[in-house]
């Protein structure tokens, strides 16, 4: 017998960890084509999403994806997360959180962005302002789940 993912219910209550306790969720995603969010804000194959109240409008954690909608350089933009495609979410002001291992997609993977792009962390339309790098998958405070 094979159970559906516990990878949806665990982004879930991160999520929710971080909003009741005031920190902001941050989901770092491993872009394919399934992925739908600004090419211009990929690096090397990966992007970081502020996922708070105040950054998303119509947030979805679904079971299958992660759809909001988000301003990037002014401009509103749906974002569609296949939930595979999570490699970690957790909280910006102190890294906590949970690490998952990539799940491969049958779909062929993208070309990297220019040099050029902006930086890859959204920041409520702020892409200017100093960014944090998302946590190394080793570090000691993300729990890696296979």
């Amino acid at each position: 017998m094979t159970f559906p993912s516990t990878k949806p219910y665990l982004l879930r209550a991160i999520y929710e960890w971080c909003v009741d306790n005031g920190f902001t969720p941050y989901l770092q995603v491993k872009v394919d084509a399934a992925t739908r969010v600004p090419r211009e804000h990929i690096r090397e194959g990966q992007i970081v999403l502020n996922i708070g109240t105040e950054a998303t409008h119509q947030l979805s954690l679904g079971n299958d994806e992660v759809n909001f909608q988000a301003r990037f350089g002014g401009s509103a933009f749906p974002v569609r997360v296949p939930v595979g495609a999570v490699v970690a979410i957790y909280a910006r002001e102190n890294g906590q959180g949970m690490a998952f291992e990539p799940e491969s997609s049958e779909a062929p993977p993208l070309p990297p962005a220019p040099d050029t792009a902006a930086p890859s962390v959204i920041e409520q339309d702020a892409t200017d302002a100093p960014q944090p790098s998302p946590p190394a998958a080793g570090r000691s405070h993300l729990t890696r789940i296979k």
